[in-house]
């Protein structure tokens, strides 16, 4: 099974591009994984919050497979410790999906269809983060519950 990690827009923070290469490459020795950037859509200033919600949601949706699991990071979202998301990775990790996909969303959310054709939400946090400062701190949570799952010290209770 792969697990994709998507985000919405680029970053044009090199420590955060940095921060993130690092953990991505700390994965790949644990699970088959891939990032992707959904372009930030074209003249968005120009639209509403609802019309830019519904054009990134319609770029997400149409990259999507119909056996795609999609998990949103969201402020609704459950919230896990450390180890208790690695028990919940361990159990995706254990399910028939294909890819396992980690969405954050553009800077105003995610439209209606997005949340309709999702199989779940999880949240970092009740604080509010920029969504580039997300990416880091999910792909270490993901690394941290992969040691965790393999008994390495990375992890300290």
């Amino acid at each position: 099974m792969k697990v994709e990690f998507w985000s919405v827009g680029n970053t044009s923070f090199s420590y955060l591009k940095d921060g993130v290469g690092i953990y991505e490459k700390r994965l790949k020795h644990y699970i088959p994984f891939k990032m992707e950037v959904i372009a930030d859509i074209k003249n968005a200033k120009k639209m509403t919050q609802k019309q830019v919600k519904t054009k990134e949601g319609e770029q997400i949706l149409k990259r999507l497979d119909k056996g795609d699991h999609l998990i949103l990071l969201d402020e609704r979202g459950k919230s896990y410790s450390s180890v208790q998301f690695a028990s919940f990775m361990d159990q995706q990790l254990q399910q028939s999906y294909k890819k396992i996909i980690f969405l954050i969303g553009g800077a105003y959310g995610f439209s209606d269809a997005v949340y309709q054709r999702s199989n779940g939400k999880i949240s970092l946090s009740k604080m509010t983060f920029s969504h580039q400062m997300v990416r880091l701190f999910f792909i270490e949570q993901l690394y941290r519950a992969m040691t965790i799952l393999r008994n390495e010290p990375y992890h300290h209770e």
